[in-house]
Formats: C-alpha cells, structure tokens, sequence
C-alpha cells in the first residue's frame, strides 16, 4: 500500500507543477509525455502493440485526457481541474450501456446523479469566460479518462501499458511544435523533466507494481490522495483557493466516489450481482 500512497503523492504534484511553467498547454502536454513515455519504455523494453481498433482509441483518450487537464490547469483552478477530471465515473456508467452494452446498476445512477449535482457547483463558481473554458476542459479530461478505461475493457486480456505509451507518444507529437511558441526558462525545464519523470514517468511504473499486491478497494481508496493533495500544494505555494462552491462540489465528487468504490469492491456486492472473482 505504501507504493500506492507514493504513487498518488507523486501524481499529486501536476497541479502546481503546470501552474508554474510559463508555456503553452501544449508544450507542458508533449513535453511531458515525451519525457514520460521513455521513461516507461526503459521499464518496458518490449511494449506489445498489436494496433487493434481499441488499443488506438485507448491511446488517443489517454492523450486527450492528459492535454485536456494541462489546459484545465492553466485556465482555472488546480481543485476543479482535477476534481472534474474525478467525474469519470459517471461518464465511464452511461457510455458503457452504449459502448459495452452493459445497463448501469441503481449504485450507478445515484453515482451519477450525486457527482453530476457535485459537478454543477464547480461552474457556479466559474463567473468569467477563461474559468468556465478551463472547467469544460476538466471536464472533457474527465469523459476521455471514462473512455481509456471503456477502450481498455474492449481489449481481451489487454494491458494498459501500450496504450499509456501510445497516448504519451500522441501527445508528444501534438505538443512538442508549440515548445517554438514560448521557450520556457530555466526554471521551467526543470519542471517539466520533473513533470515527465516525477510526475508521470515513475508514478505509472510504481503503480503497475504496487497494485498487483493490492485489492481494488485499497487501490481506489488510496490513489483518492491524489485529489486531496493536489490542490492542497497550490494553496500553500501559489494561494490559489478555490472557491466555497467548488469546494462543496468536491467534497460531494470526492466522497460519493469513495464511498460507491467502498460498496462494489465488497463480497456482498459480488454476490449479490451476480459476479465472480478471478483467481
């Protein structure tokens, strides 16, 4: 449990990281995933690509989803922009019964009902246009986060790593160009190879040790740092607060994922649903 308390503390840092890279969205974006995607191919070596139709489409989510928070990020408040992103689930529940065929369970419509009434306070808080673009972009990092994990369930025994390494590589080739737009200083490189290697480079290799060992639940519980913290550093360093609605919205968002992944990881549940565990 303790790699994934590492994990989440790490990937906690990509708030106030980006909000303090003078550059474009962009260039933050490619420059990122580019200095992540070497990192996990030194893990990997070998990556397995065998370019079906849902390992692509599960790498360009990912790459949409890690743009869109970037941009998120430099538009409105860190809390929103990661918080919004946390709305996968109910996205992950209503696309699933197009995409997969699969009927949302009555735990997902209350999901769903209580993280979108949770959602509607971040953009009551959004009184200017640059705020209400950048929680749309939280927002769309949210759906392309719920759509990597439908393309990831689309794919027979497929491993998220070739599609984490297809979407970084995406992402650099869309970001990199606009590094010409505003080269960033000193300051800024440093923090974009710590972005790449700190970030999301290791991050992604701790977690796809730690959570071998870890149950579902500990593995939703405990990456749920994540949102806590990252928004906690932006205060203490920058003094970005977000504002009182955004906060009640997140604690409704925070809470209600929690709790829903509480109820589906018990054997009850399973049980009662008609599921079976693996081996």
């Amino acid at each position: 449990m303790i790699f994934l308390a590492i994990t989440a503390t790490m990937w906690s840092l990509g708030g106030i990281l980006i909000k303090s890279i003078n550059a474009h969205p962009l260039a933050i974006s490619g420059t990122r995933s580019a200095i992540s995607c070497l990192i996990i191919l030194l893990y990997v070596k070998k990556p397995n690509f065998n370019w079906s139709f849902p390992q692509i489409m599960a790498g360009v989510a990912y790459a949409s989803m890690v743009i869109s928070f970037v941009v998120a990020n430099k538009l409105t408040t860190a809390a929103n922009a990661i918080l919004l992103q946390y709305t996968a689930p109910i996205f992950v529940a209503l696309l699933s019964a197009w995409m997969l065929k699969e009927k949302p369970k009555t735990i997902d419509w209350a999901t769903i009902v209580l993280v979108f009434g949770g959602m509607v306070l971040f953009f009551l808080d959004s009184i200017d246009t640059k705020g209400l673009t950048g929680n749309i972009f939280g927002l769309l990092s949210g759906i392309s986060y719920a759509l990597f994990t439908i393309f990831m369930r689309m794919q027979k025994n497929g491993s998220p790593v070739e599609s984490v390494i297809l979407g970084n590589a995406i992402t650099a080739v869309a970001g990199l160009p606009f590094l010409f737009t505003a080269v960033p200083d000193t300051k800024g490189w440093l923090y974009l190879v710590i972005l790449g290697v700190i970030q999301l480079g290791i991050p992604y290799i701790l977690y796809s040790k730690a959570i071998k060992s870890a149950t579902a639940l500990e593995a939703s519980l405990i990456t749920m740092i994540e949102p806590i913290l990252n928004p906690i550093w932006v205060i203490l360093i920058i003094g970005e607060i977000p504002g009182i609605f955004s906060i009640i919205g997140g604690i409704i968002v925070i809470t209600t994922v929690a709790v829903r992944s509480v109820i589906v990881s018990s054997p009850k549940y399973y049980k009662n649903e008609g599921f079976t565990r693996g081996a």
